[in-house]
């Protein structure tokens, strides 16, 4: 029941960031020369330094949950896959695992680009985060689709 709890919470967090740094992503990649429809124009228009604070705590929110959550999927996801010869199953979370410590890692500097101005690191920041929070968001749902926490 916990785990369920737990599961839960870290996947709307996880929602939550996707939202946040897919509208932040999306705003920095669209000139405003493409910003000619109304949705799109009100859709990239947001002040994007306002998501900042958010995708950061987000982020961390939701490696923390995941790391609540990571002693039931060892023992109760990852031994059946590998008993299942599910190795590509396995490679996938360990990548998921990975890119959480590599964005959590990125996090002060991201707050940094964005505080300080700088137009390329910003844009750069902004992107490989949204890589990771969308990768661990598809890796996550698809690992939970072929072996839920029981």
């Amino acid at each position: 029941m916990l785990t369920a709890l737990l599961l839960t919470a870290h996947l709307l967090v996880g929602v939550a960031l996707l939202g946040a740094i897919t509208h932040q992503s999306v705003g920095l990649l669209t000139p405003s020369a493409i910003r000619s429809s109304r949705f799109i124009a009100r859709y990239a228009r947001v002040d994007h330094t306002a998501f900042t604070l958010s995708i950061a705590c987000l982020f961390v929110l939701s490696v923390l949950l995941g790391g609540l959550i990571y002693p039931n999927y060892r023992l109760h996801v990852r031994m059946p896959f590998e008993h299942m010869s599910m190795g590509w199953a396995i490679g996938l979370f360990e990548l998921k695992e990975h890119f959480g410590g590599i964005g959590i890692g990125l996090l002060p500097a991201y707050l940094w680009v964005w505080r300080s101005g700088n137009v390329a690191g910003r844009m750069g920041f902004t992107l490989v985060l949204a890589f990771i929070a969308w990768w661990n968001f598809l890796v996550g749902h698809v690992l939970n689709n072929l072996r839920g926490l029981t």
